[in-house]
């Protein structure tokens, strides 16, 4: 059948884009045109039904046009148009598998453009979409309603947060995958809601609980998706951050002020400016701001005990009814692993089940060997951890095993012990550190790491000979003790300051030079609350000057009272603390060596040394016993440094002093080994201040665990010829072509003078003829400049 002739009328009256132009400038005027061609639409819509696989058409007119046509000028019709989204809705709803492909992505488009245009809302385009996208079969589809879901929430989140829209699509989505644990369906919202997280649009407990039911559904494919969110969609979220940054920082604002200054004025110029400087101005409000990954996935679970078991139990433990891949499985253990070193968690079949692939010819060893590591915390038993690291120094550590299995064996031990030490017994370890002696470069490396573990967390496990001149000292000086089972040394008060031993120290050493400047001597001690910080009263109230608190102008405090009771009678109130400083100062030497000799503080001491004026009790002279802290204080002067936290309202001037200090501390921990040994890190009861901290927030993978053992590899004899092809390749550049090629990329151009160099000799021989009949006026200038006067100056 040939094509039909279309006549000039015809063609008019299908001219749909020309009258769209019109009924956008003066709808009035054209309303009678437009109720012609929805008259069309509705008949056009009866054919279509009856069979929806066809694409009704008339003339050049098609049902497609028509309905594209409707939704750019619904807005300018709202009481025609009323039921003309709702018709959309139901035909894509009912007939989304039959119909042809460009009248389906034309209905989509149209059910977005009217959302655009406010006439309908995200609620109604959701509903309409996300079912489709779950049912149907046709790849095309899903991909474009994925695209048109998401960029809808996107700009529903732009401006201001959604939260009403928010919690309903995260309410459809948690049915989805808890009403069906086997469909695959849940796929899904595990993508939307893992690209939404990326997007910092749902970053609260409610998306992390819908990861958390696709962890625990019966289908593989949704497991794998929820159990990587949790492993690596922080890591996503950081990057995307980091790109969006990257962006940012492409405009150079001064190369742009420069270029306008040089070249000739543009628009484009004028709407780069305007552009970078509104970028200027976005990053200027982002600094207040507080950082986007304040809250981690894992950090918003809401029972991780729970969650962690029955992972454990579903995935990995019934085995027979998940026959999952290896890889799949690994992943689960390592989000088990993570959950459990993280939190604290007690999982006591985990150990037990990590035992039985402990062994060297295990596929992936080193992903087991890493998340027996993650699992181990402070909280773990030592007994139920010494039965894997015996079997891990078994089974990888010998002298019969390969250089690679035996310093992955040796760091799997050391990171386990770096977070449970007492897992190791001294025996045992006395023999892992002989393969310090070892031959292989690896082994050595691997053994000296353990070896300087225990130097730090526990050198009385350590031979005399093995300790080393700092755990030695650190020992006499009555450090280096080892930690109890569930003691933490991050529990309490002590820790909750980084770097509090810093201050300490410092408010140590100026009591001690105030001391020396006023010719006492310096080891003593004092309880004079300006001598025992290291500053004056003056510098005191200095230290709060900047100090702005709305409570301080109270009218009901008139000063600190202070209740003595005088055997239940009399009470003594005082205002001020006058009297406290003169009854202190009004102390004599005597009144000290008394409490030097024997151990007793305050008015103790007074009654101890006046003997027989106190009544009977006095007149024995018996020494009074410390009490449990003071003797730790007077043994272990960490403990006495650390103990400023507890005793004293650090001021702006101490805080600003402790950054001061944290600095300093980071700058000569980048010294050479020479200088650190003079800029010793500080020690808290005996350990390094950075070597336990809290590593539980940093994960273990299988590349730290075994790229240590390559480190003392040699290589081959094609690796060598293959790094020596790649240096040849590589184009070798001077300090001048280095500099010239910087200035390049910077967008900046060249000196005059370069630029001559690279021209052509034909061009310069005019001005060289020129250069010879200089006034002598220049010439002059030349000479004087330290150039040629003649005619080859320059």
């Amino acid at each position: 059948m040939g094509k039909r002739k279309v006549g000039a009328l015809e063609k008019v009256d299908a001219d749909l884009t020309n009258l769209q132009h019109k009924i956008r400038r003066d709808p009035s005027s054209y309303q009678d045109d437009f109720r012609n061609q929805y008259a069309q639409y509705d008949t056009f819509k009866s054919l279509f039904l009856e069979n929806p696989a066809s694409n009704p058409e008339v003339g050049v007119i098609s049902f497609r046009d028509l309905v594209d046509f409707i939704a750019h000028v619904a807005d300018c019709y709202p009481d025609l148009t009323a039921r003309f989204p709702q018709d959309l809705v139901d035909i894509l709803t009912l007939h989304h598998d039959k119909l042809e492909y460009e009248l389906r992505d034309k209905l989509v488009g149209s059910l977005v453009l009217l959302r655009n245009k406010d006439v309908i809302n995200s609620s109604i385009l959701l509903n309409a979409l996300f079912p489709i996208l779950v049912s149907t079969n046709s790849k095309s589809l899903r991909a474009l309603l994925f695209k048109k879901i998401l960029s809808d929430l996107r700009s529903c989140n732009a401006k201001a947060t959604d939260h009403r829209l928010n919690r309903t699509i995260q309410t459809v989505l948690y049915n989805l995958v808890t009403s069906d644990r086997a469909s695959p369906k849940s796929v899904w919202a595990v993508k939307l809601t893992r690209e939404l997280w990326k997007r910092q649009i749902w970053t609260d407990a409610k998306a992390v609980d819908i990861m958390k039911e696709a962890s625990l559904t019966d289908n593989e494919k949704v497991v794998v998706g929820g159990v990587q969110f949790f492993l690596g969609g922080d890591q996503e979220r950081e990057d995307a951050i980091e790109e969006s940054d990257d962006d940012e920082d492409g405009i150079d604002v001064g190369r742009l002020k420069h270029q306008a200054g040089v070249n000739k004025k543009s628009k484009k110029q004028d709407r780069q400016l305007k552009k970078a400087a509104a970028m200027v101005r976005k990053k200027e409000k982002k600094k207040g701001k507080p950082h986007p990954l304040n809250f981690s996935a894992l950090h918003l679970l809401h029972d991780p005990q729970s969650f962690a078991e029955s992972l454990f139990h579903k995935h990995l433990q019934q085995q027979r009814k998940n026959k999952f891949a290896l890889e799949h499985k690994l992943l689960v253990l390592n989000l088990v692993t993570r959950l459990t070193g993280l939190h604290r968690l007690t999982i006591e079949q985990l150990y037990s089940y990590l035992l039985k692939y402990l062994a060297p010819r295990q596929p992936s060893v080193t992903s087991f060997l890493a998340a027996l590591a993650q699992a181990t915390h402070p909280l773990v038993p030592p007994e139920t951890l010494a039965p894997l690291v015996h079997k891990i120094a078994t089974e990888f550590v010998s002298e019969a095993s390969a250089s690679e299995v035996a310093a992955s064996g040796l760091n799997a031990i050391r990171e386990v012990c770096s977070r449970q030490p007492l897992a190791l017994e001294a025996t045992l370890l006395q023999d892992l550190v002989q393969y310090r002696k070892s031959r292989d470069k690896s082994v050595v490396m691997a053994a000296r790491a353990l070896l300087s573990l225990y130097r730090d967390v526990g050198p009385e496990k350590l031979a005399r000979k093995d300790r080393g001149r700092d755990a030695a000292l650190a020992m006499r000086d009555g450090g280096g003790v080892e930690r109890r089972f569930g003691e933490d040394d991050m529990a309490g008060v002590d820790g909750g300051i980084e770097g509090i031993e810093l201050l300490a120290e410092w408010r140590e050493a100026e009591r001690k030079r105030r001391r020396r400047e006023k010719g006492l001597p310096s080891d003593a001690d004092s309880d004079e609350e300006g001598e025992k910080i290291g500053l004056s009263e003056e510098e005191e109230e200095e230290g709060w000057k900047n100090w702005d608190v709305e409570s301080t102008d109270s009218d009901s405090s008139g000063g600190w009272i202070d209740v003595a009771s005088d055997g239940g009678e009399n009470f003594e109130i005082s205002d001020s603390e006058d009297e406290k400083r003169a009854k202190k100062k009004a102390r004599t030497t005597k009144e000290f060596e008394a409490e030097a000799k024997f151990g007793v503080t305050n008015g103790s001491a007074l009654e101890a040394h006046d003997g027989g004026n106190s009544g009977p009790s006095d007149t024995q002279q018996t020494p009074v016993a410390l009490s449990e802290r003071e003797a730790t204080l007077a043994t272990n002067p960490a403990k006495r440094l650390s103990s400023l936290a507890t005793t004293r309202i650090l001021t702006p001037a101490d805080l600003a002093k402790l950054h001061e200090l944290r600095i300093q501390q980071s700058l000569q921990s980048h010294l050479p080994s020479s200088h650190k040994r003079h800029h010793a890190a500080p020690k808290r009861n005996g350990n390094n201040v950075g070597g336990l901290a809290n590593r539980a927030d940093d994960p273990v993978t299988a590349e730290s665990i075994a790229l240590p053992a390559h480190l003392g590899t040699k290589a081959t004899k094609e690796e060598k010829i293959a790094a020596a092809k790649a240096d040849r390749q590589e184009k070798h550049l001077g300090k001048e072509a280095k500099k010239r090629q910087r200035k390049r990329e910077q967008g900046k151009s060249s000196t005059n003078k370069e630029k001559e160099r690279q021209k052509n000799m034909i061009m310069m021989l005019g001005k060289a003829r020129k250069k010879g009949k200089r006034p002598l006026g220049d010439v002059r200038k030349a000479l004087k400049s330290g150039g040629k006067g003649g005619r080859k100056g320059r």
